[in-house]
C-alpha cells in the first residue's frame, strides 16, 4: 500500500535566471506557473515550471544560485530528472532541443520497455524525455511554443545513485509505501500507487562512486505527493519510525511541507496536494509577477531589490 500518491515537484539548482526562465518557458514549453523567492533565502528567486495549471506531479522548480560552482554527480543525490511525452514524440524532441542548442545524448534508448531521450539543460541539470501514456491531470497550455501534441505531461521518473540499495528500498518502502516493479541493467525501479509516469523512482547502487554535492545543475530536493494534512502527518511518522528525522510542518502557503533524508542522503520532502498556485493569483496570469507569501510583504520592496528582473519571453508576454 502506498503512502504517498508518487511526485510532487522536483527541485534543482540554476545559475542566471533568466537563462533558466528562457530554457524551460521557449525550449521545453512549460508554463511559469508562480515567480516567488526561496523562502529559507528571500534574496534568492523561487521559479516554478509545470503544466498550464500547476498541477502536482508536473511541476519543476528552481533556486537560482549562479554564484555556486557547478554541482557534484554522485550517491547521495537525485541524478536525473525524468518527464513523460507523448507516444511518437521523441523525434520532435531531438530537433527541437538540437535547434536550442541543448546537449542531447545520441539517439533514444530503451528504458523499461519505453523510448527515453537523455539530455542537459544550459546549467548541467540531467533530464529524460520518456513516450509514456498520457497523464489524466495534465492541462495543455495552449501558449506554449510547443504544439499541444508534444507537450511534457509531467514527471515520468526520478533516478537516484545510493550506495547501498537495500537501506533505501527499506526506507522508500516503510515511510512512502513504495513496492520494487522491476529492474533493468542495474536500476532497481520502485512504484507508488501502482506505477505509472509520476509514480516511479529509479536507484542505482554504486558502492564505490563518490559523494555528490549540491551546486548549480544539481537537484536540490524530491517532494512526494500527500491528498492532505492529515496524511502529510501519517506519512511523517512513519518517516520517524523508518529512522529519519523530520522536520516539522512548514507552510509554503501553496502546499504544506516536511523534510527529510532518506538513508543514503537524498533531500526528500513531503508536499500537500493544496491549496495551489491559484490560490493567490489570477489562473489566467500566473507566473507574471513576482508573488510573496504574506508573512514576505511587509519586506517586498527590500526583496525586489535584492533580486535581479526577469524578462519574460514572447510565450509568457504573449498572452498579457
Amino acid at each position: 500500500m502506498s503512502y504517498v500518491h508518487g511526485i510532487h515537484h522536483v527541485t534543482a539548482i540554476c545559475g542566471d535566471p533568466q537563462e533558466n526562465l528562457d530554457f524551460y518557458t521557449e525550449a521545453l514549453g512549460l508554463r511559469l506557473v508562480k515567480r516567488s523567492i526561496n523562502q529559507d533565502a528571500p534574496d534568492t528567486y523561487h521559479l516554478f515550471y509545470a503544466d498550464a495549471e500547476g498541477h502536482p506531479g508536473t511541476d519543476l522548480t528552481f533556486f537560482p544560485w549562479p554564484q555556486m560552482p557547478r554541482g557534484r554527480k554522485g550517491i547521495g543525490l537525485a541524478v536525473e530528472v525524468g518527464f513523460a511525452v507523448p507516444e511518437g514524440s521523441l523525434a520532435f524532441w531531438a530537433e527541437r532541443l538540437r535547434e536550442a542548442r541543448t546537449e542531447v545524448n545520441d539517439g533514444p534508448e530503451r528504458r523499461f520497455g519505453e523510448n527515453a531521450l537523455r539530455f542537459r539543460d544550459p546549467h548541467g541539470l540531467e533530464l529524460s524525455l520518456t513516450e509514456a501514456p498520457g497523464m489524466p491531470e495534465f492541462v495543455p497550455w495552449r501558449q506554449s511554443p510547443v504544439p499541444e501534441r508534444h507537450q511534457i505531461r509531467g514527471f515520468h521518473a526520478v533516478r537516484l545513485w545510493e550506495r547501498n540499495l537495500a537501506d533505501t528500498a527499506r526506507f522508500l518502502g516503510e515511510a512512502l509505501g513504495y513496492e520494487p516493479a522491476s529492474e533493468e541493467g542495474g536500476w532497481h525501479r520502485f512504484a507508488a500507487d501502482g506505477g505509472g509516469s509520476g509514480r516511479w523512482i529509479e536507484v542505482r547502487e554504486l558502492p564505490e562512486e563518490r559523494h555528490g554535492s549540491w551546486g548549480t545543475g544539481a537537484v536540490h530536493h524530491v517532494a512526494f505527493r500527500v491528498s492532505d494534512e492529515e496524511e502529510q502527518l501519517g506519512v511523517r511518522e512513519r518517516v520517524l519510525a523508518a529512522g529519519s528525522r523530520p522536520t516539522p510542518v512548514i507552510d509554503r502557503f501553496w502546499f504544506h511541507s516536511v523534510y527529510f533524508k532518506e538513508p543514503g542522503g537524498v533531500l526528500f520532502e513531503i508536499a500537500t496536494e493544496g491549496p495551489g498556485f491559484s490560490v493567490d493569483e489570477d489562473p489566467a496570469h500566473l507566473g507574471e509577477r513576482l508573488i510573496l507569501p504574506p508573512w514576505f510583504e511587509p519586506q517586498r520592496q527590500q526583496i525586489e531589490a535584492a533580486l535581479p528582473p526577469l524578462r519574460l519571453g514572447q510565450a509568457v508576454a504573449g498572452r498579457k
